[in-house]
């Protein structure tokens, strides 16, 4: 059995020292140390030899695995740092190739206008105010004086989820929302950025998907001069000093009076222009006094409170501060487009 034992350790050193591969190594290691394999065959045979003969033989055996193990190790460290040499001879680095440039972000344009409308409106004291893009019917319309049979509610005009539910058409719910949350107790002053939907066919001035930003400011005693003078304010921040506004006659439901605001054109100085259609104006955005029936359905006493509320356009904001012609650029991601706003 020593005879035995000291033939296959010399086999098993010898095939370790021709081993080219870990699989090599692996195989040679279950081979000869494994549970069906000779040593431990050896080992189970112990029971035939004499009392004499059994703790020689067991500690030969030991000794005989703890020779293959080790030189099994040996190897085994040797076959790893070639591989990382080889590895390292076929993935190496040229370290004096330029680096690939990272590509920088930038704000959306769009994203650009709201953050400046925010930052007009705020520091004349209004609140940002945000609210759901799925809008049940009673505040996207009911609420803002807009009946069951109204025009505004024709089925083509929005995208109805079910009878009651609907993606809201303008940001005004959110002000009917507010007015509730402040339970008739002014003052609200607040705008509402954010997504609206209409069933419109995409056109260069037209889109399915736009940005508005309203505004709702109710309080004491708030009068038309009030409002005029915050738009003119807005529109000299926003487009200019040497910029001024008018307001024409107009009709919305939710407000009474009602006004079309339009700003002086800044290519011709208001002298009348392509861009402006020879008239030195320019429609911004639509305003007005709350309506008393909206007041009231809000929570508000109309005979105490008063207010005004307006409407802008995001992309209308975008298209006149840039002198893009083409609404669907803002929604293509064509990075030749969208790269012209970096510095925004």
């Amino acid at each position: 059995m020593k005879d035995r034992l000291e033939g296959l350790k010399n086999e098993a050193l010898e095939k370790v020292v021709q081993a080219d591969s870990l699989k090599a190594l692996q195989d040679i290691r279950v081979a000869y140390l494994g549970k069906k394999g000779p040593i431990t065959e050896v080992l189970r045979g112990m029971g035939q030899l004499s009392a004499e003969e059994r703790p020689l033989i067991g500690q030969m055996a030991n000794d005989v695995r703890a020779a293959i193990t080790e030189k099994l190790e040996e190897k085994e460290t040797q076959l790893e740092a070639q591989e990382v040499e080889r590895k390292l001879a076929e993935e190496s680095i040229d370290v004096t190739l330029p680096g690939r440039p990272v590509v920088k972000g930038a704000r959306h344009p769009l994203t650009a206008v709201v953050e400046h409308v925010e930052d007009v409106f705020i520091g004349m004291g209004f609140e940002v105010a945000e609210g759901p893009e799925v809008e049940t019917d009673y505040y996207n319309f009911e609420a803002l004086n807009l009946p069951k049979d109204h025009p505004a509610r024709d089925m083509q005009d929005s995208f109805y989820i079910t009878n009651e539910l609907l993606l809201r058409t303008h940001t005004s719910p959110v002000q009917a929302r507010t007015m509730e949350k402040y339970k008739g107790q002014g003052p609200v002053k607040i705008i509402c950025p954010g997504k609206v939907f209409r069933r419109d066919d995409d056109d260069a001035t037209h889109s399915h998907q736009f940005m508005q930003i309203e505004g709702l400011y109710i309080d004491g005693n708030v009068r038309m001069s009030d409002l005029k003078g915050m738009l003119d304010t807005f529109a000299k921040q926003y487009f200019g000093e040497d910029r001024t506004i008018r307001l024409r006659p107009s009709f919305f439901p939710f407000t009474e009076p009602s006004v079309e605001v339009d700003v002086s054109c800044g290519i011709c100085g208001g002298k009348g222009c392509r861009v402006c259609k020879q008239t030195g104006w320019i429609e911004v955005l639509g305003a007005g006094m709350v309506h008393p029936r909206v007041l009231e359905m809000g929570g508000f006493d109309p005979k105490k409170y008063s207010g005004f509320a307006f409407g802008m356009g995001v992309e209308r904001l975008a298209m006149l501060k840039y002198g893009i012609d083409d609404i669907r650029h803002f929604y293509t991601n064509d990075l030749r487009f969208l790269e012209q706003f970096k510095q925004v």
